[in-house]
């Protein structure tokens, strides 16, 4: 078991599989395909609404009945009632392209022509076809459809351009419709009788009348490319919607038939499904861009307006960083689109705006992806000031201008960063300030430039007057980072040179050459460290005040693609072409784990709680991310849980999470040792110096400890229970002389139950269980069971058991003899909370237990002397551990005064 582990794939809405619509009640479903998996969405508001689990082959079709959905994946198709998969049928020999649901029938249909039908009665599912029909060798099926009124007959489209009539029920071709010498690739049936659509690859729709085998119109598509998707509108408006290739939705008038309107750049791929829902001017459409869109028509000219959509990038991400404490993850990919994406839900994710897109681009006549900005190669961003101003900076593709966001309203900002050098080159480098004030950019000439962005004015260039240049860098600025007091800047070039600045007079106070050309550039501001990454695949670190190199990393066989560090400074992560993802640990100057994935990783991001790694690889749209094992396994060895130098192979994460790493693979019994230890409670070897460590216990279990009384005042009842006057028809009764209604007493009566309760989970009473299990940690002096003893049991339990060994008389305490079980049992108990204080273990729990045991056995302590000499004991162990953390809490404190109450 390595660090990182695969957790899910975020960002897929749908591919090139026509998805399925179906009507349960009042609701409207849509199944769509995602890969290995399938996702169903509430047409209401496009909520996910069910996910299927990962499949072992891409889903070619699908469909769904009731209750059912049909995948067919490979030559196999799988039956799933909800999410979990009831049956499968594996009769094709061939991949199954076709799935048509024809009333309590699914009929199949694969790249040979073998047609099999499918029974879906009964409670058990038949595993084997009910009718298999051979098509013709020279005939591909390419669609499939049931024509309205017509019974047990189906439609059969084929790439060669000729349609078939089938019954299914005598398993008999009927006809043979000659076609319009172009493959057939979409056949839909319209609200009238007998009649259908026909899109075919040359881009031409015919409207046919198969009842007399006559077509009745026929439109074509300006735009070429075949016709992919056909819908006919059916709340009684004569229109047609044909989506094509090229992204275009087109809407046909059947009654004049012409042109109606046209959706131009409805998606920015091909259109895959388009579907009108019953009785309602919505139409949804899907397209290979990753994106469902639904459209209502209620214009007052007819046309089409977006009405609710999911997207996600329709092209590779390049750039992905955190945001938000790690709640957020802000991608830039090559489809010109800066997304935000929540791990948390994925209905909060969104494009962000760049002001009026579609109006502009219908203003000028052009198409959206020349008005959008190119792609982002790089940006940052600071929270501090999301509700200020623009908080974000994007570098864009060979653009000499840089882009502020605001992130607050998911918007552009109004300002456009522009650097005044004499020779625009593009913007390769940005950076923004500690305290968000500023942002620096550094340009493909050398050139490095202040900005302010809450005015977007320039605050001054940086400039090397030391070798009489104009420039910064004799080459291109590949990186550039700021400290976390705003007093220097660090940047690099890409001929090797590292230069340190001050921040406020932008002057040059340091430099160094790497003797590699540098390629990348990562600092981490807190303890003051520079990442770099040259040419040659070294991995490079250097002390930024002294100076010099402090760790050097080589490993990666190929190119490296981004780095990034841990929020506490501690690791090191680098991907690189080569497929491999590699942890170093700076304090150990080590590589930690490595793992390799079939697809190289292109950015990688760590959140802040350094609980969920983010990457994004080569030719895929989504974003994946990886669960930190080590910061839930609770293993403080590092052995335990990372291999080291080894390489070890890791699968992609799925869109249906199935719990992380290949259920195939066979461990050994070290591995499952080292799992078994893994999901105990920790024990941590060795403390840090002068801290105390928590529990870890829900809040309310240890103040309730030192609240019970006050919870139970509260819960007290107003008034007593009223007898009931009659009682209810399902409690069993006793008839009585008096008239008075006696209750039958259950079996085990109250008292048993009374018992039972009294008893912990391994059946022994409460009371001896605590003293047995504290007399044998006091012989081993090894206190851990009876702790976690104690963290198990209720705030109740707890005070019963305390309250257990209290001495009820109160008269003779001081007569009583020393080697009475109850004294026995308090001072083993004093000499327990001595040794959790000063191994300053479970701090806030040992507290409330502290407060609470003096409450109850106070006066026990004050007359005997053997109690109060442990008692003066544990004072002073209170005492010395307080002080020591009081002592860092005031430092603490006044060095946040000092540098809340400091201007920079």
């Amino acid at each position: 078991m390595g660090i990182f582990e695969p957790y899910r794939a975020i960002g897929y809405i749908t591919t090139n599989v026509p998805f399925s619509v179906q009507r349960l009640g009042t609701e409207t479903f849509v199944t769509v395909s995602v890969g290995k998996a399938w996702r169903t969405y509430n047409c209401a508001k496009l909520t996910l609404f069910l996910g299927g689990p990962q499949l072992p082959k891409k889903i070619r079709a699908l469909a769904s009945c009731k209750d059912f959905t049909i995948a067919a994946y490979g030559n196999d198709i799988g039956i799933f009632k909800r999410a979990h998969q009831v049956a499968t049928w594996s009769r094709h020999q061939d991949k199954v392209n076709l799935l048509l649901v024809f009333g309590d029938h699914v009929l199949s249909v694969d790249i040979k022509g073998n047609l099999f039908i499918w029974s879906l009665r009964g409670d058990e599912l038949n595993l084997e076809p009910v009718g298999h029909i051979l098509l013709d060798d020279k005939f591909t099926p390419s669609c499939i459809m049931h024509p309205d009124t017509y019974l047990n007959k189906i439609i059969i489209g084929s790439q060669e351009g000729q349609l078939q009539l089938w019954n299914v029920n005598t398993k008999k071709k009927l006809f043979d419709f000659k076609g319009w010498n172009s493959s057939v690739c979409c056949c839909v049936a319209s609200p009238a009788l007998d009649v259908v659509a026909i899109g075919c690859s040359d881009g031409t729709i015919h409207v046919h009348n198969v009842r007399y085998d006559e077509e009745i119109v026929s439109f074509t598509h300006s735009m070429r490319g075949a016709v992919t998707a056909l819908s006919f509108r059916t709340d009684g408006q004569p229109f047609l919607a044909s989506g094509g290739s090229s992204g275009v939705i087109s809407i046909w008038n059947l009654e004049k038939r012409r042109l109606q309107s046209v959706i131009r750049e409805a998606h920015d791929g091909t259109i895959i499904s388009l579907h009108f829902f019953a009785n309602e001017p919505v139409l949804m459409s899907s397209s290979a861009d990753n994106s469902i869109k639904m459209w209502i028509f209620d214009t007052t000219d007819g046309d089409a307006r977006l009405l609710r959509f999911r997207s996600g990038h329709s092209a590779p991400p390049l750039c992905i960083r955190f945001y938000g404490n790690g709640r957020y993850i802000l991608s830039a990919g090559q489809d010109r689109a800066f997304r935000l994406f929540s791990i948390i839900q994925e209905q909060q994710s969104r494009e962000l705006s760049q002001r009026h897109v579609t109006k502009r681009a219908k203003k000028l006549r052009t198409r959206e992806e020349e008005i959008k900005l190119k792609p982002v190669i790089t940006f940052d961003f600071a929270e501090i000031r999301e509700r200020d101003w623009c908080n974000v900076v994007t570098c864009h593709m060979d653009t000499p201008q840089a882009y502020v966001w605001r992130l607050q309203n998911f918007v552009i900002g109004e300002h456009i960063l522009s650097p005044s050098a004499d020779i625009q080159t593009p913007i390769k480098a940005c950076a923004i300030s500690a305290c968000g004030n500023f942002a620096i950019l550094g340009t493909n000439g050398g050139w490095i430039e202040r900005f302010n962005l809450q005015s977007g004015i320039s605050r001054g260039t940086y400039v090397d007057i030391s070798e009489s240049r104009q420039y910064a860098h004799d080459g291109e600025v590949v990186g550039i980072a700021c400290d976390a007091t705003n007093s220097s800047m660090i940047s690099a070039g890409y001929n090797g040179d590292i230069k340190v600045w001050d921040f406020k007079g932008r002057e040059l106070q340091s430099s160094w050459n790497v003797g590699k050309h540098i390629i990348k550039l990562v600092y981490h501001r807190t303890n003051g460290l520079l990442a770099t990454v040259a040419e040659d695949m070294v991995i490079r670190l250097y002390d930024v005040v002294a100076l010099r190199m402090v760790r050097k990393f080589e490993g990666h066989n190929d190119r490296i693609t981004d780095l990034c560090f841990s929020d506490d400074g501690k690791w090191l992560l680098s991907s690189s072409m080569d497929g491999t993802l590699r942890v170093w640990d700076v304090i150990l100057a080590k590589q930690i784990d490595a793992i390799s994935v079939g697809i190289p990783i292109t950015a990688l991001s760590l959140s802040p709680l350094m609980d969920v790694l983010v990457t994004s690889h080569v030719d895929q749209n989504g974003i994946y991310l990886w669960v930190n094992q080590a910061m839930f396994s609770g293993v403080s060895k590092m052995d335990s849980y990372a291999l080291g130098s080894q390489v070890r192979s890791v699968e992609m994460p799925t869109v249906a999470s199935n719990g992380g790493a290949n259920k195939e693979e066979t461990l050994s019994a070290e591995n499952v040792d080292a799992i078994h230890n893994a999901y105990t409670i920790p024990q941590l070897d060795k403390q840090m110096p002068n801290l105390i460590t928590l529990s870890l216990l829900p809040r309310s279990q240890w103040q309730s400890l030192t609240n019970l009384d006050i919870i139970k005042v509260r819960n007290k009842p107003i008034e007593p229970p009223k007898k009931p006057e009659k009682a209810p028809f399902f409690l069993p009764s006793v008839p009585t002389l008096s008239g008075q209604i006696l209750f039958e007493p259950n079996s085990e009566g109250t008292a048993g139950k009374d018992k039972e309760n009294m008893k912990n989970k391994k059946g022994m009473p409460l009371s001896s269980h605590f003293i047995l299990l504290l007399n044998s940690c006091a012989e081993t002096k090894n206190f851990s069971a009876f702790t976690d003893y104690i963290k198990g049991l209720s705030p109740s339990d707890l005070d019963l058991e305390l309250r257990i060994l209290q001495i009820v008389d109160e008269d003779n305490l001081e007569k009583l003899d020393q080697r009475q079980p109850e004294l026995q049992s308090i001072g083993i108990l004093l000499d327990y909370l001595i040794h959790e204080l000063s191994s300053r273990n479970n701090f806030e729990l040992i507290q409330a237990v502290i407060k609470l045991f003096l409450k109850i056995h106070g006066e026990t302590l004050r007359h005997h002397s053997l109690l109060q000499e442990k008692a003066k004991r544990l004072l002073e162990v209170q005492s010395t551990v307080w002080q020591r953390i009081d002592k860092m809490f005031q430092s603490a404190r006044c060095m946040v005064t000092f540098l809340s109450n400091s201007q920079f």
